[in-house]
Formats: C-alpha cells, structure tokens, sequence
C-alpha cells in the first residue's frame, strides 16, 4: 500500500527556517530519523520510506507553495497514490505555535497551498496542521510567516517535529481516524 506524504514549503537556502517551510522541516526530520535523503526529481524532491509493508512516498514540491498543487497531483498520478492515501503537511496561523492538528478533509482554511491543491484534486485529503502562531501586527502576515522561528520556539521543534513524524507513521499504519484520536487532544 502507497501513501504520499506532502510537506509544503518553498525551497531555496533563504526560506529553510522559516515558518512557512514548517511542511519541508517535517519530512526532513522523518527522513533523517529513518536514514532516508531527498533526492532531486520531477516536481519536487523525494524520498521513499517503507514502514511495516507500507510505502511511504515523501515529497518536498519544488513548484513553490503557490503551485504546490502541480507536485501532488503528478506524483499521486505517478504512483497511482489515491485521495485517501495522500496528507499533507503544512503551517496554520491559526493554531498556537507547536499545536499538532490532523484532519481527513475540508476546507483550505487559508494556506495558498493548500488552494492550490484542492483546486486540483478537490478536498477529500487529510492534512496536518502544524500551528505557528499569530503573533503579527496587523498587515504583518507575509513577513511573519516568511521569517524564521525564535530562538525560544527552534529549541522548541526538535519534539514537535518528532511528533509529526509519529502522526504521519501512524496515519498510514492505524487510519486517520485513530490517529486524530490519538494526537489530537494532546
């Protein structure tokens, strides 16, 4: 059984730590953990993981957030990945800096890439919300999430991240169900 695991961001050295590129730091983490690299490929950069029978496709689009939509659709084509078989890892303002969501389908909710998926291949896809925090005056969103975390909050990542990897683990071993039990409330 396939899965795609999406992380969204925007490559090039000057975005790497930023808040919005939370998606790429995800699987970066995962891969690291499981002694996997990214390689340089069509639409993006991946990596494949095999975890208990179970195929994990992870992608970094290279398309930038905006087009993140290219990515996923030519590699869920390519792998013949099904809707239900696809999440994707991405930074919520809306959520409280470190706060872990999953949730099965809905809307965008905001994030560009995400428009830009669901306007290729609809919504019925899970998606992990990682929260980043709002603290930004007013008009301040673009550089807010285009700079990088504090030094209070990249000490914090390191368990976040590992946790993110966990959920995404658990999300193509036990369901998307159990996993939204599991990790949600915490």
């Amino acid at each position: 059984m396939k899965y795609l695991i999406a992380g969204l961001g925007n490559i090039g050295s000057e975005y790497h730590y930023t808040r919005h590129n939370i998606g790429f730091r995800v699987l970066d983490a995962l891969a690291e953990a499981s002694n996997i690299v990214f390689t340089d490929r069509r639409y993006g950069f991946v990596a494949e993981l095999k975890v208990k029978g179970r195929t994990l496709i992870l992608l970094k689009p290279s398309t930038y957030m905006n087009l993140s939509g290219n990515a996923v659709r030519y590699w869920m084509n390519k792998e013949k990945i099904e809707e239900e078989n696809l999440l994707v890892v991405v930074d919520d303002l809306a959520l409280s800096f470190g706060t872990l969501r999953l949730k099965g389908k809905g809307s965008d909710a905001g994030p560009n890439g995400l428009k830009h998926i669901q306007s290729l291949i609809g919504q019925e896809y899970a998606r992990l919300r990682f929260g980043i925090g709002n603290d930004f005056p007013r008009g301040g969103q673009v550089n807010y999430v285009l700079d990088p975390f504090s030094d209070e909050e990249e000490k914090a990542l390191p368990p976040k991240l590992e946790t993110c990897g966990d959920i995404i683990k658990s999300f193509c071993l036990a369901g998307i169900q159990n996993t939204m039990n599991q990790y949600n409330n915490k």
